[in-house]
């Protein structure tokens, strides 16, 4: 779904007060509220405010909003089920992939907030959740670096000594020193 640009005027969702804008969101999440009741339960708490007329909410407003809203569900669940597929997808695979795979989602997540603040500039942006956000993804990095080179030095140490099991056999066989280096080009892939 295209992002449609508007001409930066804020819309009247936007302007409420926090703790009515929370009720909103809450009621359209609970989803036994009709949207007239809503729009009757927001408007009623828009006088309590003491608000002018003019800040209450329209149908067409309220519809566009729950629209929205549950546009960014929907996207939510698809990117949840995505990620649930792909990790499942990689089972037995080496950590590192997993790591990879969870780093490219939290890069594109980081994208997209990005350029949500670049499309909507008056909303202000959420610092720390950035800062979070990046320092998880130094942290998973660092991580995945750690696990790389210990599997990489796991495996030197496993070459090592498939590499003394092959001179122990070979010696006790009688092998010439060509064909000790020969099984262990093939199959330790070292000479």
């Amino acid at each position: 779904m295209a992002e449609k640009i508007t001409r930066g005027r804020r819309s009247k969702i936007d302007l409420l007060p926090q703790e009515v804008r929370k009720s909103l969101d809450l009621m359209l999440r609970d989803g036994s509220w009709t949207q007239s009741e809503i729009l009757d339960a927001i408007n009623e708490a828009i006088e309590e405010h003491g608000l002018p007329e003019e800040q209450k909410l329209s149908r067409s407003g309220l519809n566009r909003y729950a629209t929205d809203m549950a546009q960014v569900g929907r996207d939510l669940m698809e990117l949840r089920e995505q990620t649930r597929a792909l990790v499942a997808d990689l089972g037995d695979a080496p950590q590192g992939d997993t790591t990879k795979l969870i780093l490219e989602i939290a890069r594109s997540q980081l994208f997209r907030a990005m350029r949500d603040q670049m499309l909507k500039p008056e909303e202000s942006v959420d610092i720390a959740m950035l800062k979070d956000a990046m320092l998880a993804a130094q942290r998973l990095e660092s991580t995945a670096m750690n696990a790389h080179k210990r599997e990489k030095e796991i495996r030197q140490a496993f070459a090592a000594e498939a590499s003394a099991a092959v001179d122990t056999v070979a010696k006790s066989q009688g092998l010439t020193a060509d064909s000790v280096a020969q099984i262990k080009q093939q199959i330790l892939g070292i000479v």
